[in-house]
């Protein structure tokens, strides 16, 4: 409905006017409470990355290029890569104790401690049904202990973010997301 608005009454849009539009107006609802409900089947998150993809194709100086190309001219990233990153950051302010322990879920800091990887690995649990498969708690223990030590280390919150990015792990799974 937010991008329906967006094109009736915003015509002729620059690049930078409808990135902050859809900022504010379209993706604060895509990205509502996503780490609570996160989309794990590829049709769910196929459906939220074409209203993306939609929305991308209002400016009409963009629509002769593919997806990707139009994210990279909007320096946007993928609602699903958005996901994944929050959790991350998520999980760092868990483990790093910024949130309160009472509120928060709760995440075992692995006690066996290997050659490689890091020292902050998180515990698998061993789940005799799927239905708690995709739970914050299970979902985000792969991603996090394939991190290196050195992000996982990170002084703060915003260093954390910075070096996310940066170590390149994180993309591995925007880059394995096929866009259609």
């Amino acid at each position: 409905m937010m991008l329906g608005i967006l094109k009736h009454n915003f015509r002729h849009l620059i690049i930078p006017i409808f990135v902050l539009l859809y900022k504010t107006m379209v993706r604060s609802y895509l990205d509502y409470c996503c780490s609570v409900w996160a989309p794990y089947k590829k049709g769910d998150i196929e459906a939220l990355e074409k209203v993306q993809k939609r929305a991308t194709k209002i400016l009409t100086s963009l629509t002769h290029i593919s997806y990707p190309d139009r994210l990279k001219v909007c320096k946007l990233t993928t609602l699903h890569y958005r996901q994944v990153k929050g959790d991350m950051i998520k999980v760092y302010k868990i483990v790093s104790g910024k949130y309160d322990s009472a509120a928060t879920p709760i995440l075992i800091i692995s006690d066996t401690h290997k050659t490689r990887g890091n020292d902050l690995r998180l515990q698998k649990s061993h789940l005799k049904y799927d239905m708690r498969k995709f739970y914050f708690t299970n979902r985000v223990v792969d991603q996090w202990n394939s991190l290196p030590h050195w992000v996982l280390t990170a002084y703060n919150t915003k260093t954390f973010k910075n070096d996310l990015i940066n170590t390149g792990n994180i993309r591995i799974l925007y880059l394995t997301f096929e866009h259609k």
